[in-house]
């Protein structure tokens, strides 16, 4: 007989990934099957164990992918098989998510759960919003009222006349039935000049805010065309938006900034863009892989003794040369009277996390700043090994050759095109959800190239930005206008030259 598995309704909180639980993240990596709505931010199933299966059972609009009497026969029907379930819901899910309805279907068919609360977005929407829900002088009374009754009632269980006489009012999926919350708060003794504020898509990227009073919400809100997921937010602690608004100022705040790097090298850049309140959008166009041999590494490997330097160009050349020294054995030891130089903080930055320091980093980060920091060093007759990708341009082992090194290149990695199509760019910049594409070396430029094909046309509105000299040569080559590129030639500087480029003016 199949032992009963269990199931964890998780609150994933209201739209920015980063706002789970630690233990909702942890629930997720443990799951065998996990079943998420619509407001779940996608980037939580990276959590998720890779042989874990995905169920979409999201509600929108009205359109159900599957009613709740399903979702709950799925829950059970999982659990019994002996599966661990993610039941990954926006928001809380006990707070108008109707985890109350599939707890109680788990409970009476005798399945284990558990729910790990979310952040809800009746507090965290109004606070990207810069709206406290209390304050002390304004307000300390707050109620949560879902705009969206059970259609089938006969009267409505809101009391309206109650509700009129607290100083905080946050109405969940009120954007449709608008005009009948604010008239029927005005029937019933509020203000109509108490303040308000409508938020759609809080806490993301694509997050909206209008502000007005009670007595003309609705109708700012049908001009500026909102729809949902919003919030309505009713009370005098709406006044403080413009004071301690602090999430949608920032200076990227809802670009699209397009990251082509690849998908293992994208997580750092992705975090760095959300701190500057971008929206990152992964289109990795290649993917980082061995050598087709380690035949020559492994020669190397053998000769380590005799090299007076090693000069790394990537953290890619960094993990690919350090993974392959354990493989065969061996440890840091072996590197034992070397000198280490990188092209750059980033590479020397990895060394460091694996307990070596670099002993060069030269001031301008490219290839030929490398060959330029080592004319100060006497190299004539020396050994240096360079563990580089399979294709690279020759500067810096031609360059210390010329000073008279014998210079030993080794592939340690190769780039190859990444499986993306196009239609998946395409659609999102038709949509004006990109602003700005991003690429960090001559491959990500080449591959590219050919994964949108020769008929692509980037719009005017799209701009392009480079991490530095080589990468724009590579764009320029192509025929792409480069519209941003920054002095210092690494991520955190390419993050500044955004910043920088969109603040200006126009």
């Amino acid at each position: 007989m199949t032992e009963t598995g269990k199931v964890y309704i998780i609150g994933a909180g209201p739209g920015d990934p980063d706002l789970i639980t630690v233990k909702g993240v942890r629930a997720i990596g443990r799951a065998g099957v996990i079943v998420y709505d619509h407001l779940v931010s996608e980037e939580l199933l990276a959590h998720a164990r890779k042989d874990a299966r995905l169920i979409y059972a999201g509600k929108k609009g009205g359109d159900h992918t599957l009613p709740q009497t399903e979702i709950n026969r799925l829950l059970v029907a999982e659990a019994r098989a002996g599966h661990i379930v993610a039941r990954l819901k926006g928001g809380d899910p006990f707070i108008f998510g109707r985890g109350g309805e599939e707890a109680e279907t788990l409970a009476a068919a005798g399945i284990p759960f558990e729910v790990i609360p979310g952040v809800t977005a009746a507090v965290a929407v109004p606070a990207y919003a810069g709206i406290p829900l209390t304050h002390r002088g304004l307000t300390s009374t707050v109620a949560f009222v879902t705009g969206h009754e059970d259609p089938t009632k006969e009267k409505s269980d809101i009391d309206w006349a109650a509700l009129a006489g607290i100083g905080t009012l946050v109405f969940f999926m009120g954007v449709k039935n608008l005009p009948r919350i604010t008239a029927a708060l005005r029937e019933h003794g509020k203000d109509p000049q108490t303040p308000a504020a409508l938020i759609r898509w809080g806490t993301t990227a694509d997050q909206e805010t209008v502000t007005g009073s009670l007595a003309d919400i609705a109708a700012l809100a049908a001009a500026r065309g909102f729809t949902p997921p919003s919030l309505l937010v009713v009370g005098p602690v709406t006044g403080l938006r413009e004071t301690l608004r602090w999430f949608d100022n920032r200076p990227l705040f809802g670009r699209g900034v397009v990251i082509t790097r690849p998908e293992t090298q994208a997580e750092s850049f992705a975090a760095l863009l959300r701190e500057e309140g971008a929206r990152p959008i992964p289109f990795p166009t290649i993917r980082i892989v061995p050598p087709e041999t380690w035949t020559e590494l492994d020669a190397a490997l053998e000769r380590l003794p005799g090299y007076a330097w090693i000069v790394f160009t990537s953290a890619n050349g960094v993990r690919y040369f350090l993974a392959r020294l354990r493989e065969r054995g061996g440890d840091l030891r072996e590197l034992r009277g070397i000198r280490i130089a990188t092209i750059g903080p980033a590479t020397a930055g990895l060394l460091a996390q694996a307990g070596i320091k670099a002993d060069l980093v030269p001031a301008e980060y490219i290839s030929e700043g490398v060959v330029r920091a080592f004319a100060d060093h006497d190299i004539r007759g020396k050994k240096i090994l360079l563990p580089r990708a399979a294709a690279a341009r020759d500067v810096i082992p031609a360059g210390l050759a010329a000073l008279g090194a014998q210079v030993d290149v080794v592939t340690v990695y190769r780039t190859v095109a990444a499986d993306r199509r196009p239609e998946e760019l395409i659609a999102l910049i038709a949509a004006g959800k990109v602003d700005v594409i991003t690429f960090t070396s001559p491959s990500t430029v080449t591959n590219f190239l050919a994964i949108m094909g020769p008929a692509f046309s980037l719009p005017a509105t799209v701009k392009i930005a480079a991490i530095g000299p080589v990468t724009a040569a590579a764009l320029q080559k192509a025929g792409l206008a480069v519209d941003i590129l920054q002095k210092t030639y690494t991520i955190p500087g390419l993050v500044a030259g955004l910043r920088n480029h969109f603040a200006r003016p126009g």
